[in-house]
């Protein structure tokens, strides 16, 4: 096995190729391309010069400050607006629903049930 020493750790190696993206400074194109430290690739259909462009993943990550306010105002009205909105009829089916979802749970490891079919451990 060779082991190869670079001479200076900050110099990046030959090998150290990375995908960038890309965009002619003649044509429409754009587009990632590998590139080696210290290359500066053409273009690939007019072999004109290419500049660095933003990753379009880079954007999605970043959130937009003034959406998520809008999105949290939403959000904090949401129930109450909804509770609102519906009628007493509707507010209890989803409430037994929600109460037989519940009681349909098989109870936690450790929990017996007493001879009277209750939970727990009786006070003691």
């Amino acid at each position: 096995m060779v082991i190869e020493w670079r001479k200076d750790p900050n110099l990046p190696h030959p090998d150290d190729s990375e995908l960038v993206a890309r965009k002619c400074k003649v044509c429409e194109w754009e587009g990632q391309l590998v590139v080696r430290p210290g290359e500066d690739p053409d273009c690939p259909w007019c072999h004109a010069p290419t500049a660095p462009a933003a990753m379009p993943e880079a954007a999605a990550k970043t959130k937009n400050p003034h959406a998520a306010a809008l999105g949290r105002l939403g959000g904090l009205k949401g129930g109450q607006a909804r509770a609102k909105a519906l009628t007493a009829a509707q507010r209890r089916r989803i409430a037994s629903r929600a109460a037989k979802a519940r009681w349909a749970k098989k109870p936690a490891r450790g929990h017996k049930k007493d001879k009277n079919g209750n939970g727990g451990n009786n006070g003691k």
